[in-house]
């Protein structure tokens, strides 16, 4: 309990604060390296911020490596953002893979497969009838 009171605390820190609090390097991840804490933000339907910590520092934006949801301005990106806003608080554990471009960060994300309270970000996606879309489909 302590644990997601800290965790809202965090999510409304980093909703007040700038669109896009997370501040951690996204250098030096190794495939299969876990990153492992609680969801403060949602930049959209495939990238959440996750917080190895309290300072800005150590808040890890990812890309989910196994869902490619529509864009914001496309149809249903919306609709894959409130999903995701909806995991904002609870716990999330990822493991870092390399993507298409052969490394394990695209566009200052890290790019993992992330599940949350044990369910993959995809089936999320699925159960919400979220379709799959954006660019990497």
């Amino acid at each position: 309990m302590r644990a997601l009171i800290i965790a809202a605390g965090l999510a409304l820190t980093a909703g007040a604060a700038h669109a896009d609090p997370c501040e951690a390097p996204v250098s030096g991840y190794r495939a299969g390296q876990v990153i492992a804490g609680p969801v403060i933000y949602a930049g959209d339907g495939d990238s959440l911020c996750v917080a190895l910590g309290r300072d800005r520092a150590q808040w890890v934006e990812i890309r989910e490596a196994r869902w490619f949801a529509p864009e914001l301005h496309e149809p249903g990106g919306r609709e894959a953002k409130r999903v995701m806003d909806r995991l904002v608080g609870r716990r999330a554990v990822c493991i870092v893979e390399r993507g298409q471009n052969g490394r394990t960060s695209s566009y200052d994300r890290v790019i993992a497969a992330c599940s949350v309270d044990g369910r993959p970000i995809a089936e999320h996606m699925r159960r919400d009838g979220i379709a799959e879309g954006g660019r990497g489909r």
